[in-house]
């Protein structure tokens, strides 16, 4: 929303402090847009075709349509999910179970029908026909398209250990989800499969609502391939402290039923833990099984490599979002796939101005960030393949700063009370400048500040 600002108004900087002149409506206004196009032709159109299609509507999607109107695009657009719900905030999901839809809608229904974004709702498609450039749909519906987004997202992994189809175990991937977990878990005993984000934040939410709360992962920290041993292990601490119990270097083994529900998570290590609900949160594949056959590229895991144009191997046809791999300029242009909430808007933006033919290009410093127990712990760059890490400051105390290094290369940052460090650090990796290792090992940052931190 303070980005946002920026549109409606006048910005002047004095002394490290932004003054930011708007209207009182402008201020008040909860969700903000820019002057936006409106479609002048959906008559034109027979209701199997369309100008641009759009599948999928999460972030990408839904940044996509809106960037095309925003930049005075006046054709038919439509986008289809598989969701019941016009586009949400579905990261919120895991922070919030008793989120809402309405309350985490990113946008009212009132703009879908004012900017004429059609949406589709409970819509599968099955397979794209390139060629003839159509979307067949599960229904038999055909859908012609000349601009085509693939935004699908990915589809949560589930465990396959004896008895996991027994009730009360669980997925998030809907409000629907995340609503049932916590009504179920409400003074009752949860396990949490998982010990990444959507696992700790799952943990982080039940901890002073369920009776108990369990985790089980195979690493030996929380957060390991992420945030490193060090970190990890801090916000295990911080978790135990809380309440929570960990079962770490295991896997569930057998999930055990009562009457059909969930009585007790049986694990490898011989260990019962008693549970009336399960949430598994153990990574996701891309939702790209239905383009097996239509001859767009796709890697060995399904995901949707693209240029930095948001471009498939296909003329007219663009990928964005959690399923896809693109060039990232601060890795000297590897593919990655980085299924980031920040990363999905730039995707959707990107693809939307070249669907224009405005030759935009991805280049985009990674972040992100999340919160549990009121500690908020932000991150930029792309540490996969980290060797090192240094940190500065007290993890103890949960204010410190880490920096992943490979090599002699910073090549991610994390933080908990020690902002500004990670913008300041994104700043200077979007500036194309390279922290080296000896940089941060000293703990002198005025290198990044200008001053001494």
């Amino acid at each position: 929303p303070f980005f946002s600002l920026l549109w409606l108004s006048q910005v002047k900087i004095e002394k490290e402090k932004v003054y930011i002149r708007a209207s009182k409506q402008a201020l008040q206004t909860q969700r903000r847009t820019k002057v936006m196009a409106k479609c002048i032709s959906v008559s034109n159109y027979h209701v199997g075709s369309t100008n641009i299609l759009i599948v999928g509507a999460g972030a990408a999607g839904l940044v996509c349509a809106e960037t095309l109107r925003q930049e005075g695009f006046s054709d038919r657009i439509v986008m289809c999910t598989m969701d019941r719900h016009l586009p949400y905030d579905r990261p919120k999901l895991s922070k919030s179970l008793d989120s809402q839809p309405e309350q985490i809608a990113l946008r009212p229904k009132e703009f879908f029908l004012t900017y004429d974004i059609e949406v589709l709702t409970e819509t599968q498609v099955v397979t794209v026909d390139v060629k003839n450039k159509k979307a067949i749909f599960k229904d038999g519906f055909k859908m012609e398209y000349n601009k085509l987004l693939l935004a699908p997202g990915n589809t949560p992994k589930t465990l396959s250990c004896k008895g996991k189809d027994v009730e009360n175990v669980f997925t998030i991937r809907t409000p629907e989800d995340a609503n049932r977990i916590g009504k179920l878990a409400r003074g009752r005993n949860a396990v949490v499969v998982g010990a990444a984000f959507l696992g700790m934040e799952v943990a982080a939410y039940l901890n002073d609502k369920a009776h108990s709360v369990s985790v089980v992962e195979l690493e030996e920290t929380p957060f390991r391939k992420f945030l490193g041993e060090k970190v990890g292990r801090a916000l295990m601490k911080m978790f135990e402290n809380n309440g929570i119990k960990f079962y770490m270097q295991t896997e569930v083994s057998e999930l055990r039923a009562q009457e059909g529900k969930l009585k007790e998570v049986i694990l490898k290590s011989g260990k019962v833990v008693r549970a009336d609900v399960c949430v598994v949160g153990i990574g996701a594949v891309p939702a790209t099984g239905f383009l097996k056959q239509s001859g767009i590229n796709m890697d060995a895991r399904g995901f949707i490599p693209v240029n930095k144009m948001m471009q498939t191997n296909i003329p007219g046809v663009f990928a964005a979002g959690d399923a896809v791999t693109f060039p990232l300029a601060l890795r000297g242009n590897k593919k990655v796939n980085i299924p980031h909430w920040q990363m999905a808007h730039i995707h959707g933006r990107v693809a939307a101005q070249n669907m224009l033919a405005q030759e935009a290009e991805i280049s985009t410093v990674p972040c992100l960030w999340t919160a549990m127990f009121g500690k908020s712990i932000r991150y930029t760059g792309y540490g996969d393949g980290f060797d090192d890490v240094i940190i500065q400051g007290d993890l103890d105390e949960l204010k410190f700063v880490a920096f992943y290094t490979k090599s002699d290369e910073v090549i991610a940052v994390a933080s908990m009370n020690y902002d500004p460090i990670v913008s300041k650090v994104a700043e200077v990796l979007a500036s194309g400048r390279t922290i080296r290792k000896r940089d941060v090992e000293t703990g002198d940052m005025s290198w990044l500040t200008g001053k001494g931190y």
